[in-house]
């Protein structure tokens, strides 16, 4: 296989970096960075402007980009084939399910061939739509264009908007007359998430981000008046920490909420008063997380309602206390903590307390009714599948909204009437080009671990792909920051399971899937859990005949990503072939730049290595960079955005510049950098295909090789029967 995947050396020459050796001793450590020159020393400017990079930089990361063009020009092919695939099962002209507030009801609607959302309205009762916000029109011109959150005044005059025009996340932000279109003058930059206006509509609160593209501060602007005179009304100097806001279900108030990955408190605006300081709730307290909401009258006195996993409460509880007295030791249980049943979120209406818990890996809605305290659980038949609540924006309602889909089930939208426990299907994900579940298999699987852990495996394929151990397999897995990856549809995925494929994801530790105990297992000092889970979940469905040995491509981005480069390390001869989207493989150099976007928060998921020398030895250990030595490795596809403040884009140049002058053999190894894009790659629904049409051609040309270019997704399943 490596001579048929090395053929293209011989009509492309592979980019090689300068070497030039800098030096820096930690711990007694010296760590030596042959390509640290790959950082571009005005970043901040590079992630506002692209045009400012340094351009000897730009012409390795062009050089690499023209070698990846040429290194896999022979799935040109492919990739069209996969991307009309994948377009094909796009419903162009969509609309998303209305969310009805007051007079109006809000959607998206995408038109045929557009690429970015129109934000609409409609009067309830039915009536004309009135677009509000032209996503394809504002982005015409535009390399890059995302249009972010939007959130209309609660008199439903106005709408405040925002969009990122160069992929590094900053977003600017702007309010609409909706009635005549036109934006007003109040334009406020650097912002991050939605804002939350005042009652009276004359105000909106927001986050800005600082100079390290950090969220730290919480600011009001009145309408009219210019933002260098917005009011700072909140901040955290600490750099270890975030700040976000939001408003609670009922409207009274917006929440600001501090926090980094372990912990969390939180402070009330009331919205319905003209310049208020926020009131605090509960201290920051060490590895204690609370969410919170307002419910006016919980037996008879205003309340407010918190998920948290504070008194032990690991996997997390339901509490109130009086809005009055919200302090820690006020707080009493509503819904007690249960081991093995994670409390994911939860929401309040008027009448009604309802959350979304897992428990054995499957997740299941309860609700609660306010007034006797009557229960019951929404949930599904399927071995694996996803579950997501969606509160809608109204407080007096029994309507909850929840969205289902799983590996095999495209997604359904439903309305649920919470007093007679009926429900309706709002909406069932369209796919033009044909859709049967039946011709599918979902399974969820549990792989053993050395240190006697299960491993749960979400796992797709088609009825007619034999489970005889020859079958090609993408093997997906993240595991970091509490984050649970879905058993949810994806109509990419097809496209491989289609050709024969094995979709499986490995819900490895460092995510919230089997409760918060998975998460705290798979990070820090234990992150290797993380590695050492995937690679045992490979080699099971190695073992029991589920896929090849021979024909496995094991596939991450970001903190995933991160995962792709320890394990492609460390069992090398396990995959055939890596995708590794804006991986994060440069850990210990990351962590120890304080200087850095987003460093400091990020010490309490992987520990700071400046300050604690077992810490720096446990990054060192496993740091996918530090660790690239001579041997073999797989046929490796590498993803990076110039403009990604999350995983700078000198992390996977760097890396693959030093697998390229340390590993044995020829095989494949190639760099797409998106000179015009962030984190999440290219802008636009279509777009963005063509990025995961090029990671899927490259997973066939090394799953299968020769064979590749010629199969179309029906042969390739009647040949394998």
């Amino acid at each position: 296989m490596d001579q048929k995947l090395s053929r293209g050396r011989t009509f492309a020459q592979e980019p090689q970096a300068p070497k030039r050796p800098t030096t820096h001793t930690w711990h007694g450590v010296t760590l030596t960075d042959e390509f640290a020159w790959l950082k571009a020393g005005n970043w901040p400017e590079v992630m506002r402007d692209p045009a400012a990079l340094d351009p000897e930089i730009r012409s390795y990361l062009d050089a690499e980009n023209a070698y990846c063009d040429a290194v896999l020009a022979d799935t040109e092919t492919m990739q069209a084939q996969l991307l009309t695939e994948m377009k094909g099962r796009i419903k162009e002209d969509d609309d998303s399910v209305p969310v009805a507030d007051g007079p109006y009801a809000y959607f998206e609607h995408f038109r045929e061939g557009g690429q970015h959302p129109v934000v609409c309205r409609q009067p309830r009762a039915g009536g004309p739509i009135q677009v509000m916000l032209d996503g394809d029109a504002l982005a015409q011109g535009r390399v890059f264009f995302d249009l972010g959150p939007s959130r209309h005044s609660p008199d439903h005059n106005l709408l405040a908007w925002s969009a990122d025009e160069a992929g590094s996340e900053y977003y600017t932000l702007r309010v609409r007359d909706i009635a005549s279109g036109a934006d007003l003058a109040d334009i406020v930059v650097d912002t991050a998430g939605p804002p939350v206006w005042t009652a009276d509509s004359s105000t909106f609160y927001y986050v800005r981000l600082d100079a390290q593209h950090r969220p730290s501060r919480v600011y009001r602007h009145r309408l009219g008046t210019p933002a260098s005179d917005d009011a700072l009304v909140f901040e955290t100097t600490d750099p270890q920490y975030f700040v976000s806001l939001s408003d609670t279900q009922s409207g009274r108030f917006a929440v600001i909420s501090v926090h980094d990955h372990e912990t969390s408190a939180a402070w009330l605006v009331d919205l319905t008063l003209a310049d208020t300081a926020p009131q605090p709730i509960a201290p920051l307290e060490p590895s204690v997380r609370y969410d919170v909401e307002h419910h006016p009258s919980l037996n008879g006195s205003p309340v407010l309602i918190f998920r948290t996993n504070a008194g032990g409460a690991d996997d997390f509880k339901l509490a109130f206390a009086p809005l009055d007295a919200p302090a820690r030791e006020n707080w009493r249980d509503l819904v007690p903590h249960r081991p093995g049943v994670f409390i994911l979120s939860f929401s309040v209406f008027a009448d009604w307390l309802f959350w979304l818990e897992r428990e054995d890996g499957l997740p299941r809605i309860v609700v609660q009714r306010l007034s006797n305290g009557e229960r019951h659980s929404i949930a599904f038949p399927e071995e694996a599948y996803s579950l997501a609540i969606n509160p809608g924006l109204e407080f007096a309602t029994d309507v909850l909204r929840f969205t289902y889909s799983s590996m095999t089930t495209p997604s359904e939208v439903w309305d649920y009437d919470l007093a007679t426990r009926s429900r309706s299907l709002r909406k069932r994900q369209e796919i033009p080009s044909g859709h049967d579940f039946a011709n599918y298999v979902t399974r969820r699987l549990l792989a053993p671990t050395a240190d006697g852990e299960m491993v749960p495996i979400s796992l797709l394929h088609h009825r007619k792909t034999p489970i005889n151990g020859t079958a090609p397999a993408l093997v997906y897995g993240y595991g970091a920051y509490g984050i649970a990856i879905p058993a949810a549809f994806s109509t990419n995925r097809l496209s491989l399971v289609d050709r024969g494929f094995v979709f499986a994801i490995a819900h490895v530790r460092g995510g919230t899937e089997k409760g918060w105990g998975w998460y705290r297992n798979g990070k820090l000092a234990k992150k290797a859990n993380t590695f050492h889970d995937f690679i045992a979940a490979t080699e099971f469905l190695i073992e029991q005949g589920w896929v090849s040995p021979a024909k496995v491509i094991a596939q991450g981005g970001s903190a995933g990503g991160m995962l792709m480069g320890a394990i492609v390390n460390e069992r090398p001869d396990l995959f055939a072939g890596i995708v590794a989207e804006v991986p994060f493989v440069d850990v210990l150099n990351t962590m120890l730049d304080d200087t850095l976007p987003l460093t400091p928060p990020e010490w309490l998921e992987w520990g700071n290595p400046r300050t604690d020398a077992d810490v720096f030895r446990t990054i060192l250990s496993y740091d996918p960079y530090e660790n690239v030595r001579a041997q073999h490795y797989p046929a490796m596809l590498v993803f990076a955005g110039l403009t990604d403040p999350r995983v700078t884009y000198w992390e996977p140049a760097k890396w693959v510049a030093r697998l390229r002058s340390r590993r044995i053999g020829d095989t494949l190894l190639a760099l797409h950098t998106n000179m015009g894009a962030g984190h999440m790659g290219a802008s636009g629904r279509f777009d963005r295909l063509k990025e995961i049409a090029l990671a899927y051609a490259f997973a066939i040309k090394v799953a299968l090789a020769d064979t590749a270019k010629s199969r179309s997704p029906a042969p390739v399943r009647t040949a394998a029967e």
